[in-house]
């Protein structure tokens, strides 16, 4: 029995995103801001952990533990095979932990974290983040980083593509928040794409943003693989431009995803 829309996706989530050429590119770009925006140390919370690809990165890295927390259990299940191959589960422990009910998952301590990181558009769940702002401001140290990567609403490969097919209503979809999104499994869940100024007004009073670079701005997204697969000039083109252009304007907001890293402004 299915009792959250991602547990039909866990089994092939991997295969459909996580080990593609892009997706993988696409992640690759998340860990370099990461990687300069989180502590190597400490405790660091991963909030919609999914199969537990960053938490195995995130405790390679260095992270003295790691708390991975998702709404789905197949996803954690998923994700606790992994660590155990990769033969660092001793650092690594998986939660439930559903980001729409935070009332009724409170277990999480305050001043726990000192770091957290919510990954390939888990706020996108939510329709208001800032219920989930203040619960991470309560989780995390003062001044812990806070980074967040959201599914963009200006994705340009997605517009062109469609749109060169004549399918309007694909090519903006992303402009129609709240409206029930299939995920792999055959369930669907409601989408919402804020924009960066709605992001930092709603987490604004718990976070202080620090910078936002764009996620797969020149590649297309990875549904679209195929796309690349007989033209590596293309593709590494692609990738340069990325290099060059992710942390400009207007090329940051363009991308498949956002990434955006905030501060944690609560004193001690």
């Amino acid at each position: 029995m299915i009792e959250h829309p991602f547990d039909g996706a866990a089994a092939t989530y991997d295969r459909d995103f996580t080990d593609t050429r892009l997706g993988r590119s696409q992640r690759d770009r998340v860990w370099e801001v990461l990687d300069r925006t989180l502590p190597r140390e400490g405790r660091i919370l991963d909030l919609g952990c999914g199969t537990g690809e960053d938490a195995v990165w995130l405790a390679r890295r260095g992270a003295v533990e790691v708390v991975g927390c998702d709404a789905s259990e197949a996803m954690l299940t998923e994700a606790r095979h992994k660590t155990d191959r990769a033969g660092c589960g001793d650092r690594i422990r998986f939660s439930h932990l559903d980001l729409r009910r935070l009332d009724a998952d409170s277990s999480i301590p305050d001043d726990a974290f000192d770091g957290a990181v919510a990954n390939f558009g888990v706020v996108n769940c939510l329709e208001d983040r800032r219920p989930l702002a203040g619960a991470v401001s309560r989780w995390l140290r003062p001044g812990a980083p806070f980074a967040i990567v959201v599914m963009g609403r200006w994705c340009l490969w997605e517009i062109a593509w469609h749109l060169a097919r004549l399918q309007p209503e694909a090519a903006f979809r992303r402009w129609r928040s709240g409206r029930e999104v299939p995920v792999d499994g055959g369930d669907s869940i409601p989408v919402w794409y804020p924009s960066g100024r709605t992001l930092r007004r709603e987490l604004g009073a718990a976070f202080e943003h620090v910078e936002t670079v764009g996620v797969g701005v020149f590649q297309p997204p990875p549904y679209l693989e195929s796309t690349l697969t007989r033209r590596p000039r293309l593709a590494a083109r692609l990738h340069r431009l990325d290099d060059q252009h992710r942390q400009r304007w207007p090329w940051r907001w363009c991308g498949d995803h956002v990434l955006m890293a905030f501060r944690n402004r609560r004193s001690p």
